[in-house]
């Protein structure tokens, strides 16, 4: 038993340390050269919390698993709303900004129904992933436009400041150290993100196999919630702070990232179907949880403690209805 969970739990432990590196290093060298920080807190910080994801589903899809790769992106962002959400609003209600419920809720809720409608029709080839890619882009080009413009935050921005939250460390420092060292530390975390992404996939398939479980569940389980771990704990670091809107943009743009993001850039890397169990009942649950949270936050811009246990309840209701 313990030789088939070792690998996945080395991979989780491996992927949590290289993505910090990662992003430490990454943000310390994009301040070297001069880069903005809001530049870097919606692009370099608003990737670090999903590296876990992406690096985990591109190294699925590589070796042949859609099911934990495409299980991974729909389970994360149904666990992002139902559990981090909900754990969050129970420690500290919500607070919902109009503009953030407008553009970036709004925009979570569509690229949800859009993916759903796309797996359920295409393959997820590399048309549709640079697709998905350029959407992101488009969408990171427009909120950096608007916040330079209005200053009135946002949920990638929210994303950013709940990672700097948790850990200063990986904020922008404005400091004048030499590029190289920060360039040694990404890279290190960079090859951490790999192994570990290599690690998790072996044994998540190995785990599905010896408790003979789809490697679907246990990409919608087990390893969407692992690679999860880093939204849990910002979020949960911000509702803990009183800082409920940012917990709320962190999971809002977290999901806009899996989707767009993660699901474009493993589509491109390595075309594949999404699984019919996920087309037929996972990414309609993935769009329904969306919807309610927009119409939990629409309704007095607040999303209450109430809300948040029904939501961690849905939860539990998923996955019992999910696992055999």
């Amino acid at each position: 038993m313990l030789d088939t969970w070792a690998p996945l739990l080395g991979g989780l432990v491996l992927l949590m340390a290289g993505g910090e590196l990662l992003v430490r290093g990454a943000v310390q060298a994009a301040e070297r050269i001069g880069i903005s920080p809001l530049v870097i807190g919606l692009t370099l910080v608003g990737f670090g919390t999903s590296m876990p994801e992406l690096v985990t589903s591109v190294q699925a899809g590589l070796d042949g698993s859609p099911g934990i790769a495409y299980g991974n992106i729909v389970g994360s962002n149904i666990a992002n709303i139902l559990l981090i959400a909900g754990i969050s609003a129970l420690i500290c209600p919500m607070l919902i900004a109009r503009s953030a419920l407008r553009r970036d809720a709004v925009a979570m809720l569509a690229v949800a129904a859009g993916f759903a409608a796309l797996a359920a029709v295409l393959p997820m080839g590399r048309a549709a992933g640079a697709g998905l890619v350029a959407l992101l882009v488009a969408y990171i080009w427009f909120v950096i436009r608007q916040e330079r413009a209005a200053a009135d935050g946002g949920a990638i921005h929210d994303k950013s400041a709940a990672l700097a939250a948790a850990d200063p460390g990986l904020a922008p420092d404005h400091g004048g150290a030499r590029l190289v060292l920060p360039l040694v530390i990404a890279l290190a975390g960079l090859a951490l993100v790999v192994a570990g992404g290599s690690l998790l996939v072996d044994g998540a398939v190995a785990l599905a196999r010896g408790f003979g479980v789809s490697e679907t569940v246990i990409g919608l389980t087990i390893v969407a919630v692992g690679t999860s771990a880093p939204e849990l704990v910002t979020s949960v670091i911000a509702a803990l702070k009183r800082q409920g809107d940012v917990a709320f943009g962190n999971v809002v743009g977290s999901n806009i990232y899996n989707i767009l993001g993660i699901g474009g850039v493993t589509a491109a890397i390595a075309p594949s179907h999404v699984p019919p169990e996920i087309v037929g009942f996972d990414a309609p649950v993935m769009v329904a949880v969306s919807l309610a949270l927009v119409i939990f936050a629409a309704t007095g811009l607040r999303i209450g403690r109430r809300e948040g246990a029904a939501l961690v309840a849905g939860y539990g209701g998923y996955l019992w209805m999910l696992w055999p």
